[in-house]
Order: C-alpha cells, then structure tokens, then sequence
C-alpha cells in the first residue's frame, strides 16, 4: 500500500491512522514520527526499537491464540494517543528518536527464531504509527511460519486494516471506554471510530480479542459496562474474547486507585449476563480458565501469564471435540 496520498496546497495526507493528518512540507503528523519529506510520508522510527522483550502471548493479552508460546515484542517511541494512565509513557510519548541503533526486519526475525518464538508482538505504544516497520517484519516473519500480532487503541486507518488482512494475523484492542467525550478529552482519537474499525477487523477475518481496562471513576459505571458488553455481543459475535482489566496508578492518574475486585467481578458478571462465552479477569493473580462453551469441560487453566494447564486436542475439547474459537 502507499501510506499517503496527495492533499491540497502541496500537503501529503498521511494514511497510517484515522487522524488522517494533512501535513506540508517538514511537518511530522499527531503522532510524533512521522514526517512529510520530499513529497513522501517517511516513518522516523523505521528499524528504531524502544522496547524489546520476549513475553508469554498470554501477556498481551491474547488467549484464544497459540496458548502458552513466546512472542517476540517490540514497540518504537510515539503514540497517536495521550492516555493519562499509560503505562509505557516513556515510550508513547516520547517524540526524541534514538537513531544510533538501527534493526532490520530480517534481524528481528532472526532473532525470533533463534529464541523459538511463534509470534512477534507490535506492542508497548501504537503500531499502526509504525506501520511500514511491522508489515516488513511481518511478511519476513510469514517466511518461517511466525505470526504477528497488534496490540493496538484501535484507531487504525482504514487502508491499513485492509492492507492488514493475511499479514497481521491476530489484534488486542483496547476499547477503553464506551464515552465519545472522554475519547475526545482524554484518550484521542474518537469511539465511533473504534468501533467500526473492530468490525472491520473482523470482517477481514483478523483473529481480534478485546481489552477494557477499568479505569475507577472513568469508565467503570455499570451503564458503560452493559454498552460495551452488548456493543461486543451485537457486532463482534458472542464468541469474542474480553479481557477485562485492573488499573494501578500510573502516569498522570497517580490519585485514583487501583480497581477493586468486586468492581472487576461486577464486569465479568455483565458480560456473562450478555451470554458472552470468553470473559476473563486480567492484571491480578486470579485463574483464568477457559471452559468448553459444549460440555463444560476444562480446557485451559491459567495464572496471571502462566498455562498451569493445557487440555486441547488439535484445538478441539478432549471430551466433545467442539473446536474451541481461536488459533491453535
């Protein structure tokens, strides 16, 4: 795909995110990397990572796809949004580039492959700002059977979800609230965007989980919880993956406190009450099982990041062979 396309007034509009930013000549867009330069849209974090590590994919969150493996996960600095509880706002916010290490696409995978990792995760702030970097890695990844995965607010353009289809093979949204003012004010971007871009993702067969963090005070009020559980019911299908998130302070949000237990139990026991099949509780020690929605039958049994338990017979249930919903 090309990333931009001509505006008026000799101005490039880049095509990265649904900020869509029209920029003239020398000007770099909402999210800090990347920048109108002769007569191009050049990403300045291309090959420039921040952060680097190597996680269990239960950690992104991600639990219906390849269940207890490692992923690669790598994010560069810049973020098309101002969250002010992120917890990686060192990077995400930061708009000074460190350009004295520079990592091929063909180096990450090598290095994927050397640590036996099934994925590569583009995590920690927004990959949809550094696009042309992820699709490069992922499509060299495709070469080794490594798959690649979004962790992302969702705010995508809509060039890049389609031009995502067959490259990206799983996302984590954050759908962080179901408040267009709060979005607008607090967050970026806006919530009737995100909203039809997880439909899209969806619709271009892109195996999509979702996170709400709860954040105390913001977005956890009973009503909000019920419009994002029926939102995900009614458009993305029953069979959707909600994490459901406790909150610590961090960032700018230092005053509130962390979410409670009960108010994570409240969540969960809505989107059950929505007939939701795959609710979990996340960022506490808490197990987190995975039942077959056919028989009742223990499939996955987790802690925190950890698999205690793994009981799939070629991603079906040992006992009624029901395919469970996933990548597996």
């Amino acid at each position: 795909m090309n990333y931009f396309k001509e505006a008026n007034n000799g101005k490039l509009k880049c095509l990265l995110c649904s900020y869509y930013c029209d920029l003239k000549d020398e000007q770099i867009g909402v999210c800090g990397v990347n920048k109108h330069t002769n007569k191009k849209i050049e990403c300045l974090v291309y090959g420039h990572i921040s952060a680097f590590n190597i996680d269990p994919i239960e950690k992104k969150p991600l639990y219906h796809f390849l269940p207890n493996t490692k992923s690669l996960s790598l994010g560069t600095v810049g973020c098309n949004f101002h969250c002010n509880f992120c917890q990686n706002h060192g990077i995400s916010q930061e708009k000074k580039i460190d350009k004295s290490n520079y990592i091929s696409p063909q180096n990450v995978v090598k290095i994927a492959k050397q640590r036996d990792c099934k994925s590569i995760s583009y995590t920690y702030n927004e990959p949809t700002i550094f696009y042309p970097f992820a699709k490069d890695i992922a499509l060299h990844a495709k070469e080794y059977d490594i798959k690649s995965v979004f962790v992302s607010n969702g705010f995508e353009s809509k060039e890049v979800i389609d031009d995502m289809k067959n490259i990206i093979d799983a996302i984590n949204v954050d759908l962080k609230s179901f408040d267009e003012q709060y979005y607008k004010k607090s967050l970026g971007g806006n919530l009737k965007q995100v909203l039809n871009n997880l439909i899209h993702l969806k619709n271009n067969g892109i195996h999509t989980e979702i996170t709400t963090l709860l954040v105390p005070s913001k977005n956890d009020s009973k009503e909000e919880i019920k419009k994002i559980a029926n939102f995900i019911k009614t458009y993305l299908g029953e069979n959707t993956v909600w994490h459901i998130s406790a909150f610590h302070p961090d960032y700018k949000e230092l005053n509130l406190p962390r979410t409670s237990f009960e108010k994570l139990k409240e969540a969960y026991e809505i989107g059950k009450s929505f007939d939701l099949k795959y609710v979990y509780i996340g960022n506490i020690a808490y197990e987190n099982n995975t039942i077959c929605t056919n028989c009742n039958e223990t499939l996955i049994t987790r802690e925190y990041f950890n698999v205690k338990k793994y009981n799939l017979l070629n991603g079906a249930c040992p006992k009624c062979n029901k395919k469970l919903e996933g990548i597996f």
